[in-house]
């Protein structure tokens, strides 16, 4: 039974895993036995992930590129590719909320929001499908938020992008899982990371947040660990299409 979780062995691309939810799914993947490709722009942080994460004679690589640029996604492809193959499994995270409202947003903040939440994940993804059809089996799975759902003040855009990942998903469902291609999306909650830092800092506010939801905190780390093994394992089989709120029943309430 326990197999049917597994990923060992597995080839995996994880976009903006220099930080965040990225790095984090990107270390958890290591430690499940895959082979693991983390992509962002700071070369720095993404070093460092390789060292930590490959330490424990894990293997994790890393790619440096700008996501934003739709011109480079087929280069960024092609190196992901040159580390340890064709990846079975990827994980889109890489991601932008400017928090500015409604009235100053400009055409520059809403065109980048937009360029790098939804349209990398469909066009970077599908340069991988060739070979995953090929295979078989795949899994994608797209990062979308409780903003998908509803709206939050000063997040138009990322709010725009998050509903459109919804139905991004739902579509790549349709298109790819006849080939064996599973596409879904994990929803996270309130985690503590680079975007959510302002959040964080006020603890007020992190007390009515944790107050929302049904069981009455915030999301920890180790709380995506499950819920991404499940979308990216055999144990998803029958699963395509989807939205997997990982937010403490914060949006059912």
């Amino acid at each position: 039974m326990s197999d049917r979780f597994s990923v060992q062995g597995r080839i995996v691309c994880v976009t903006g895993a220099s930080s965040g939810i990225g790095c984090f799914l990107a270390s958890t993947f290591v430690s499940a036995g895959a082979s693991v490709v983390g992509v962002a722009r700071r070369k720095d942080k993404l070093d460092a992930w390789v060292e930590e994460a490959g330490g424990a004679g894990g293997k994790a690589a890393a790619v440096v590129g700008d996501l934003v640029d739709p011109a480079g996604l087929e280069d960024i492809a092609e190196a992901v590719k040159s580390r340890f193959g064709d990846p079975e499994i990827v994980v889109n995270t890489a991601g932008m909320n400017p928090r500015l409202s409604a009235d100053d947003v400009t055409l520059e903040a809403w065109r980048k929001t937009l360029e790098l939440n939804l349209s990398t994940p469909f066009f970077l993804a599908r340069l991988f499908v060739p070979a995953m059809r090929a295979k078989g089996w795949g899994r994608i799975i797209n990062i979308a938020s409780m903003q998908s759902l509803r709206a939050m003040p000063n997040g138009i855009a990322y709010g725009a992008s998050k509903g459109g990942i919804t139905q991004l998903t739902r579509a790549m469902a349709e298109a790819w899982s006849g080939d064996g291609i599973n596409c879904n999306a994990l929803g996270p909650g309130f985690f503590p990371t680079e975007l959510t830092q302002k959040v964080y800092g006020d603890p007020e506010l992190l007390d009515k947040l944790a107050a929302q939801t049904c069981i009455g905190r915030n999301g920890e780390m180790d709380d995506l660990v499950g819920p991404a093994l499940f979308l990216a394992s055999p144990a998803s089989d029958y699963v395509t299409g989807q939205v997997l709120f990982v937010d403490g029943g914060f949006t059912a309430k």
